[in-house]
């Protein structure tokens, strides 16, 4: 177990964030959920002050630290998707209510967290041995919203979009 693991800062909303999150990846649960035990600046006695969860393997806290504070793209979870399947659905589900899609395989959720959807086959095409052709596939990532495992592909082999 990892001495060291990220906290993130939610407004009343950090029960929902993390039973959302556990529910999208294999080897993650709801560890413990602790209630404030008086009225304080994170909230009224009895209300979630902090849960604790794994979210595939890593461990993570959600704090209801009584006000909003806004996420920056400075830190973000990347999560490593086997195949397009799992980027669409990863994709899908975390810019769904609310989530914005950023650009190069960024989002931002419905809690304001950035997350990169970043299909394992992606050094591949950006660190292969064909230079031409990780300036291809780095040309197409930057024209790319979600990542398409295909399109990065075809533009490091050299061929044109179907």
């Amino acid at each position: 177990m990892s001495k060291v693991s990220p906290c993130l800062w939610f407004d009343g909303e950090a029960e929902e964030a993390a039973k959302f999150y556990v529910s999208l990846l294999p080897n993650s649960k709801i560890e413990t959920v602790q209630k404030n035990p008086v009225d304080g600046p994170a909230g009224k006695a009895g209300t979630v002050l902090v849960v604790e969860f794994t979210l595939a393997g890593q461990r993570f806290m959600a704090l209801n630290g009584g006000m909003r504070v806004e996420y920056t793209h400075a830190v973000s979870f990347k999560i490593d998707c086997d195949n397009q399947a799992e980027v669409d659905r990863l994709w899908d589900a975390l810019s769904s209510n609310g989530g914005q899609p950023v650009r190069c395989g960024w989002l931002k959720d419905r809690f304001g967290v950035s997350w990169q959807i970043v299909p394992s086959a992606l050094p591949k095409y950006l660190g292969g041995p064909d230079a031409a052709g990780r300036q291809r596939a780095m040309a197409a990532m930057l024209g790319m919203i979600k990542l398409d495992i295909e399109g990065l592909r075809r533009a490091y082999e050299g061929q044109s979009a179907a």
